[in-house]
């Protein structure tokens, strides 16, 4: 989540070999335009022969997925500021990644009730394979919040930039998967940069900072786990499942480690700086932002070829960092917004490189095919 930040709960590699997968198993288009035979839809005669009439995203392609990644960015501006502002009368990160997830469950659950989407079996074998990718997505959401409660958002996000180096690490040393000098080049600023950023950081904490990087490392493995889980089920519906699994595995540390002080004087305390309507309704919104900016990240990066994917990563960290700068009036360092400039332009270098690459592999794939 950096999915899915926290970085963002977007599983970058999972949704993109997710949507080779489904172009291949699911004719969409074809589906559609028999539906719509089906349904009795409006038809256009055109030399005699009738052809469905073409929906609005058809026809503007452009400007339907252009919608997409505004309220995508629009949505995970609003819930880092949100969570942020929750944080600051009510700081237990474990409880609140647990609303998160139980308001995104609850979300799932009651489109699932009314057909939108269709809620697709699953099965023992499949369960096997998501809890792996459902543990790694818990760990990173509750080790992102903590650095959330504990630092500036700004400074939690320029350190989730090393995110790329984490998953470099893994492909090279864990799967074996032989990573070119170039990318690890490109790797150099990323590194350079959140050192820079942290040394002078004014929110800097060991716990803040220690915290962003376990969310690093569960991520890159949730992406190492989620290439095992590939399935034709389509990714809204693994999504909701992933979430529904990944909030028994936050539960217990939620429990154990915040309840006693929730119970004695956090609810307390909290209800009696804001009042009980606000906080209550604080709780629902930052985990309703929360699925949303995730569910709206999927649906996104679904739609666009990994280069557009790439760009579009890198520009909703330099939002989030901007909008959080300016919303809560954090004083940075001058050496501090360097590193962090210069860590971002890292991670776009890295990842328009990688991009390239994939799309080399496609072309290559495709002609040896043909």
């Amino acid at each position: 989540m950096g999915m899915l930040s926290a970085k963002p709960l977007t599983f970058t590699g999972w949704n993109q070999n997710m949507r080779r997968r489904c172009q291949v198993e699911f004719p969409v288009v074809s589906a559609a335009a028999a539906d719509a035979d089906s349904d009795g839809l409006e038809t256009e005669i055109s030399e005699g022969h009738a052809k469905p009439s073409k929906s609005f995203a058809e026809r503007f392609p452009a400007l339907v997925t252009g919608f997409f990644f505004f309220m995508w960015y629009f949505l995970n501006v609003i819930f880092n500021i949100l969570n942020k502002k929750v944080y600051n009368y009510f700081p237990y990160p474990y409880f609140v990644s647990v609303i998160h997830l139980v308001v995104g469950v609850g979300y799932c659950l009651v489109s699932w009730s009314v057909g939108l989407p269709k809620r697709a079996p699953i099965d023992k074998e499949l369960l096997i394979v998501l809890t792996p990718v459902a543990f790694c997505h818990a760990l990173g959401h509750v080790m992102s919040n903590v650095s959330f409660a504990a630092v500036a958002v700004s400074f939690t996000h320029t350190i989730k930039a090393l995110e790329p180096f984490f998953n470099a690490a893994a492909s090279q040393f864990v799967l074996g998967h032989q990573i070119p000098l170039s990318l690890w080049l490109s790797l150099a600023p990323v590194v350079i940069g959140v050192s820079m950023a942290s040394l002078t950081e004014l929110s800097f904490n060991w716990t803040g900072f220690i915290s962003a990087m376990i969310s690093n490392i569960a991520f890159t493995y949730r992406s190492i786990y989620s290439k095992k889980a590939m399935t034709g089920m389509d990714s809204t519906n693994v999504y909701a499942y992933i979430s529904i699994i990944a909030l028994f595995f936050c539960l217990p540390p939620a429990i154990f480690i915040e309840g006693p002080q929730l119970m004695q004087y956090g609810f307390r305390d909290a209800i009696a700086k804001v009042g009980l309507i606000k906080f209550l309704c604080d709780l629902f919104w930052i985990g309703m932002f929360y699925h949303l900016y995730n569910q709206l990240a999927t649906n996104t990066l679904e739609r666009v070829a990994p280069l557009t994917h790439a760009v579009g990563n890198v520009l909703k960290r330099v939002f989030v960092i901007g909008f959080s700068i300016v919303v809560f009036g954090n004083k940075i360092s001058t050496q501090t917004g360097i590193g962090t400039a210069i860590a971002i332009a890292g991670v776009a270098i890295y990842s328009l490189i990688k991009a390239n690459m994939e799309e080399q592999k496609r072309k290559a794939a495709l002609s040896a095919a043909s």
